[in-house]
């Protein structure tokens, strides 16, 4: 891998797995817009998050997927890429879709949470992935400049937020690959 200044990581599919039953989780929300009268526009969690404003109910629905997401994060499975967190001899961050105190119980949980500066979950700052806020506020934080950060993920998403960023990104497969 090329050497960079920082290194910001994904979280969920990338350090470690969310034990999350992901549909358990959408049919809790699609409750939540059925008691409030409205047909779910969605089937996912994630387009039915971002929606919920418009119902006046984004703080339900938020508490409802954190909730899971942290309980997941006490049993989640730590990946073959988190050796490079605690091996890194540069500034690292976290960039996730997922709450931040589910990002920090993960990581707290495999021993990593003492090796990463910062941690920027969806709710640390008001917009999420792809909208490059999230890893630009996790970029600022370290001491280093914009130009020579790599950001690493697992989906499409992630490689687009680092594409609107102005970073450089790999894939985790990518990163584990050039070992």
């Amino acid at each position: 891998m090329t050497e960079y200044d920082a290194v910001v990581y994904d979280l969920d599919g990338t350090l470690v797995r969310l034990d999350v039953d992901w549909n358990a989780v959408a049919r809790e929300v699609r409750a939540i817009y059925r008691e409030a009268g409205v047909e779910p526009p969605a089937e996912d969690a994630w387009t039915l998050l971002t929606g919920a404003a418009r119902i006046d109910r984004r703080e339900d629905v938020e508490s409802v997927i954190a909730a899971h997401e942290c309980d997941g994060a006490e049993t989640a499975d730590r990946l073959p890429l988190s050796d490079h967190v605690v091996d890194r001899s540069i500034p690292v961050g976290i960039c996730s879709l997922n709450c931040e105190s589910a990002c920090r119980i993960a990581l707290e949980r495999h021993g990593l949470l003492e090796s990463v500066e910062r941690v920027i979950g969806r709710d640390s700052v008001p917009a999420m992935k792809p909208d490059p806020e999230p890893l630009l506020t996790a970029i600022d934080a370290l001491p280093v400049s914009h130009e020579n950060v790599l950001f690493v993920g697992d989906s499409g998403s992630d490689a687009t937020t680092a594409e609107r960023a102005g970073v450089s990104f790999q894939y985790v497969e990518d990163v584990l690959d050039t070992e």
